[in-house]
């Protein structure tokens, strides 16, 4: 001990240079030491047969790897289900739009036939358009009416009750 205390209180210039050289022996050394001196590095090929080799089962490691694939399979069906939701729910409120515009679209045109069937059902056009046709007013017992039932006083109008021929092909 008294040595290395010597050596390391030592304060002669020479010191630190012989440190220095010593470092550098050792370092040209190793490469020799590992590898031995001036041993030429040969390589063999080795085959090595590893078909008589079995994985020991490992319950614990299975039962972890069944779980997590169960953990897993759960999570992706729930976000599968909420994207299918989601996406369902933005279809048809696109599609309900849609039907709104159609819906209107058609409300329109209702009112517009309404106003068309009221202007063309006014009786007084009616007549007027009759007149310029040449046509007059019906004399008493020209109309007659259609009812369901049966009157044998009143008229009856024709029918046609003869066979109807068979087209020929």
């Amino acid at each position: 001990m008294a040595a290395c205390a010597a050596t390391l209180f030592d304060t002669k210039p020479g010191w630190t240079a012989r440190v220095a050289e010593r470092n550098a022996a050792l370092l040209a050394q190793q490469p020799m030491r590992r590898r031995g001196v001036r041993t030429p590095e040969v390589i063999f090929a080795h085959h090595i047969d590893n078909t008589r080799l079995v994985k020991a089962p490992d319950p614990v490691r299975a039962r972890q790897m069944r779980i997590f694939s169960a953990a897993a399979t759960v999570l992706f069906s729930l976000v599968m289900v909420y994207g299918l939701q989601h996406f369902n729910a933005i279809e048809n409120s696109y599609r309900i739009e849609s039907e709104k515009q159609v819906r209107d679209q058609l409300r329109e045109e209702n009112r517009q036939l309404r106003l068309t069937e009221a202007q063309l059902s006014q009786p007084g056009r009616i007549d007027g358009m009759a007149r310029q046709l040449g046509m007059s007013e019906p004399q008493p017992g020209q109309v007659v009416r259609a009812t369901s039932h049966f009157d044998s006083s009143a008229p009856v109008m024709a029918q046609n009750n003869a066979p109807q021929p068979n087209p020929v092909n």
